[in-house]
């Protein structure tokens, strides 16, 4: 069940996305409210499931993954609970998606370049008991994301 947002949560959304390392009075000062308030809501946005936590923002290139793609699946359908798995387990599956449409999962892939993408798709993820056929997208540029609450 989605968690009704005001106004005032919504800038704290805002504010966390642009830096998740904010102190709460630092967050009150830039969205006008109480300390207590702004400590308030916070911990009410998480206890609800709204934050779900506080991550680092790293960038893939800075950190030797200059090669990204979106790899989709087709799957025998019996086998998604213990190919999610596998997938999970796989280095450089960043993402899974299990999705309807013209194919079964999407993942968002991260490798270091083309021949380590190949490798991944070719020789790991292709070799999976119950994934029938994939398509690779590569990746140009990435966009920020502009989630808005």
């Amino acid at each position: 069940m989605a968690t009704e947002l005001d106004d005032t949560d919504r800038r704290i959304l805002a504010a966390l996305r642009a830096d998740g390392r904010l102190s709460i009075r630092t967050l009150a000062e830039q969205i006008h409210v109480s300390r207590a308030n702004a400590y308030a809501r916070v911990e009410r946005l998480r206890e609800a499931g709204v934050l779900r936590g506080f991550h680092a923002d790293v960038d893939p290139v800075a950190v030797g993954l200059g090669t990204t793609a979106y790899v989709t699946l087709n799957l025998s359908q019996h086998q998604w609970r213990p190919l999610r798995e596998r997938l999970q387990a796989l280095p450089g599956v960043v993402h899974i998606g299990l999705v309807g449409g013209e194919f079964d999962v999407i993942l968002l892939v991260r490798t270091r370049d083309n021949a380590e993408l190949r490798r991944l798709v070719l020789d790991e993820i292709q070799s999976i008991d119950g994934v029938l056929s994939t398509r690779t997208w590569l990746v140009f540029e990435e966009l920020e994301p502009t989630l808005r609450a």
